[in-house]
């Protein structure tokens, strides 16, 4: 594939792009784990740490400092409310770490561009595959707790997967768009860790969604993390059933999203090389 020639962006050439180079971006998503903790004593054991170190931690500042709840009728055990912001923090993660990243992805693999036939479109892919493996492991630490801590873990925790799907077309759009828009605008990467900041305390993350006046509660929704978020707590903590309705609203949201930040992408990878 000629990244300088005309690529097509439709939906079809995005999900056809992922299966033709899967294998590829198997084999790079490998070596972006392996490299991130090469060299160090511990190497991917700290893929472990990290997230028991950061639970530790938002439970203190948040439990036991400013003393936050989940309300009425929820978990009030400190344990319990570390739990419940976990997933808030894992979901913000899976979203934040594609979007912060995007912005240097064309910009700092500058040889697949010049001298390489490569099909740049698979970058956010890697970047993405990170993300959800290093989730992955703090989602078994989560279940872990709960199973042990929790009282157990209710059936419908097997429906946390396809609760958290809808996330990754979301990620790739956004990131597929700052991919590209960053080869133009340098500004750009500075912009991401801002408004990722922003998406976190505009979420329920640290707090219940209950804890705001109702009138203000759908304008959270407007936040791409905040359905995510409380569908991921209904099914590991409350044992409800995902909202299917809004679950199929989120999703043709999030290939909307994909489709468009392809497009955006496809549209403009013609003048990398150029600014580059």
């Amino acid at each position: 594939m000629n990244p300088h020639a005309p690529a097509r962006a439709g939906l079809g050439q995005m999900f056809r792009s992922f299966w033709r180079n899967r294998q590829l971006i198997a084999q790079m998503t490998r070596r972006e784990v392996l490299g991130r903790y090469r060299g160090s004593l511990l190497g991917l054991a700290w893929s472990f740490f990290n997230p028991l170190l950061m639970l530790a931690i938002y439970t203190f500042v948040f439990s036991v400092v400013f003393k936050v709840r989940w309300g009425t009728g929820a978990p009030t055990s400190r344990m319990q409310f570390a739990l419940g912001l976990f997933v808030g923090v894992i979901v913000h993660g899976l979203l934040a770490e594609g979007i912060n990243k995007a912005p240097g992805l064309i910009l700092g693999n500058v040889n697949y561009v010049k001298k390489v036939v490569f099909p740049l479109e698979i970058l956010p892919w890697i970047v993405i595959g990170s993300a959800w493996f290093h989730a992955a492991v703090s989602l078994v630490i989560l279940l872990l707790a709960q199973w042990v801590f929790g009282g157990g873990i209710p059936l419908t925790a097997l429906w946390l997967p396809i609760v958290l799907l809808p996330l990754i077309p979301m990620t790739m759009g956004f990131a597929w768009a700052l991919a590209a828009t960053g080869v133009f605008i340098r500004d750009v990467a500075q912009v991401t860790s801002i408004f990722t900041i922003i998406l976190m305390y505009l979420a329920p993350v640290f707090y219940p969604i209950t804890a705001l006046p109702e009138p203000y509660r759908k304008w959270l929704y407007l936040n791409p993390l905040t359905f995510v978020i409380e569908q991921a707590r209904g099914v590991l903590f409350a044992g409800t059933m995902p909202d299917w309705l809004g679950m199929a609203l989120y999703s043709a949201v999030a290939l909307l999203v994909a489709g468009l930040g392809f497009r955006w992408f496809q549209m403009t990878r013609k003048g990398f090389a150029d600014v580059l």
